[in-house]
């Protein structure tokens, strides 16, 4: 039996306590058991606050400490004590520096802004130079097997660079967090030693306990999904100060369990913000500046609020026409349609995108919505995944191919001119030639303007993963996916040249990467535009001339495109609200 000592910590996270584990190796079981060599007492110890950690963990947290956490919300303390191993000092950060590196969806891009603001709070301080950094933080990714071995990778890389620390500095710590934790938990503390700390989707509120126990040489680990932590109280911090552009986290985790996705089991069930709290953070945003966010979620449309009891009423879910679930309908709650009205009053200057939405969700509410207000952008992200029907019910996907055609056409009624993308799956286990031959026919017949193609990975725990076979070699997925890239890029090379002639509305973002003289920025439609670094008129001051800043908004007259790209000339700086006379 391998030599760990679990530690549970009630975690207050409302009126309904959730039990969070601790992992711990000590370093004298580390030495007998593993044969790896307990670090020095130079580097065990800092300011010698730690030599009594054993004895205190030792004795451990009582029963009543568990009991506290079910008390009710008003007879809690305001402030929570620190964990009876543990004092206020050691999870301090004492100023240490902390290098975070992201790596896969724009949820973890908004994980790293959350387990930053909890950090900070904490006394951390934030660097973006790797050789100065105390702390080591990857949040990661668990889509596909590529994404992981990109993270073992990078850990090789690391190792020197702990091996090399100086022992006059304090111990690097380094830690995973996000997707890949979840998914592997216990395997990455087995097979990479280096490793200090691992951290869930649901777990940064504890990354200071857990690198305060790193700090004694143990490895620490909280991996527990929760059934409502939606970091509401935590307020992300920007990580760009020059952004133009923010990402909300509106809702975390996913009930609709298709077959070939491990999101449900790295990230747990849908569990979605009260209205209130996302309005607070996107005027903030607004105050700071910010000209657009995207609302996030993994099924950002199934947003449900039912922190308001007097809107958990038994009004069932609206979903599209032809489109079923993989679970039992829900009702009641404050719907993504409400949330979408709120937060689109907020700035009428500030645009809205959301991400990443299921085909399910969109009842008409929501499609008018968009048509109506001018600063939701006509732009939504259809995942298909499949254009065959026989793979789509084998996936669990919850349409066919003809109710996916139609919502298209519905949705290009609703809204004139709107700009679609996709994302599409080769090879699914099971997928034949004709299948695929299916899904090219789709990329022609819709002509999206985006699109995210990808190999099928299998991964463990997935329903596919026990009740399907990856029958469909490698190579022949890899194939069929460099078809469905030579189809989109040529539809898509259609779809925008739709634009050439036409004046956009674009905010600029910067300079663009591939020439010094260029300005870089996306339409509504999120294409990136290209156009020169030239003086224009501001339609707002007459008769003064502006360079466009990030951050402006600037209409752009299309001359030439390409499937992922536009450009064109410069007429001039604008407002969001003005720009509907010229576009």
């Amino acid at each position: 039996m391998r030599p760990l000592q679990c530690v549970l910590q009630a975690q207050r996270r409302g009126p309904l306590a959730s039990v969070s584990w601790l992992l711990l190796r000590t370093c004298r079981a580390r030495s007998s058991v593993q044969g790896t060599t307990c670090p020095s007492p130079e580097r065990q110890q800092e300011n010698g606050v730690r030599k009594d950690f054993s004895s205190r963990l030792a004795a451990g947290p009582t029963f009543q400490h568990f009991l506290r956490s079910a008390l009710d919300p008003q007879e809690k303390p305001d402030v929570e004590d620190p964990p009876p191993y543990l004092t206020v000092d050691e999870l301090s950060g004492r100023q240490r520096k902390v290098y975070l590196e992201t790596y896969g969806c724009q949820m973890n891009v908004n994980d790293t802004e959350i387990a930053w603001s909890v950090l900070q709070k904490s006394g951390y301080l934030r660097t973006r130079n790797l050789q100065e950094a105390d702390v080591i933080l990857l949040v990661t990714c668990s889509i596909r097997e590529k994404a992981e071995q990109t993270i073992w990778n990078r850990l090789h890389q690391l190792k020197a660079l702990k091996t090399k620390r100086l022992r006059s500095r304090v111990p690097l710590r380094i830690g995973i967090l996000g997707c890949m934790a979840e998914r592997l938990k216990e395997e990455i503390l087995n097979r990479e030693k280096m490793v200090d700390i691992l951290a869930g989707p649901d777990a940064y509120r504890d990354l200071p306990r857990l690198l305060a126990v790193a700090e004694s040489g143990q490895q620490a680990a909280n991996v527990l999904l929760s059934l409502d932590e939606t970091y509401a109280d935590v307020m992300p911090v920007q990580t760009s100060p020059s952004a133009t552009s923010a990402f909300v986290s509106i809702m975390r985790g996913c009930d609709n369990m298709c077959s070939y996705c491990i999101v449900p089991f790295t990230r747990g069930r849908e569990r979605s913000r009260p209205v209130a709290s996302i309005l607070e953070e996107v005027r903030k945003l607004s105050e700071q500046g910010l000209k657009e966010v995207t609302l996030l979620g993994q099924n950002v449309n199934s947003f449900r609020d039912s922190s308001e009891v007097q809107f958990n009423n038994a009004v069932s879910t609206n979903l599209s026409r032809g489109f079923s679930t993989n679970y039992k309908p829900k009702q009641g709650g404050l719907r993504f349609a409400h949330l979408l009205d709120h937060v689109s009053r907020v700035d009428p200057e500030m645009r809205i995108r959301f991400t990443s939405p299921h085909p399910k969700d969109f009842p008409d509410e929501v499609l008018q919505l968009i048509h109506e207000r001018d600063n939701i952008c006509k732009q939504i992200h259809l995942p298909a995944q499949s254009g065959s029907s026989r793979v789509l019910e084998a996936m669990r996907r919850g349409y066919s191919r003809e109710a996916y055609v139609e919502l298209v056409h519905h949705i290009r009624e609703s809204i004139p001119g709107v700009s679609l993308s996709s994302d599409f799956i080769a090879g699914f286990c099971g997928e034949t030639e004709e299948d695929h031959l299916q899904t090219v026919s789709l990329l022609r017949e819709v002509q999206y303007n985006m699109g995210f193609l990808f190999a099928y990975s299998m991964r463990q725990k997935t329903r596919a993963y026990h009740r399907l076979k990856d029958d469909v070699p490698e190579e022949v997925k890899l194939r069929r996916l460099e078809e469905l890239i030579t189809v989109f890029r040529e539809e898509a090379t259609k779809a925008n040249m739709a634009s050439v002639g036409c004046t956009q509305l674009v905010l600029v973002e910067g300079h663009s990467k591939r020439s010094a003289t260029d300005l870089c920025g996306r339409n509504d439609g999120n294409l990136k535009v290209i156009f020169p670094n030239v003086e224009m008129e501001d339609v707002s001051n007459s008769g003064v001339r502006i360079r466009a800043q990030p951050g402006d908004y600037v209409l752009v007259k299309i001359t030439s495109t390409s499937s992922q790209t536009l450009k064109g000339h410069v007429l001039c700086k604008t407002t969001l609200k003005d720009s509907s006379a010229y576009c």
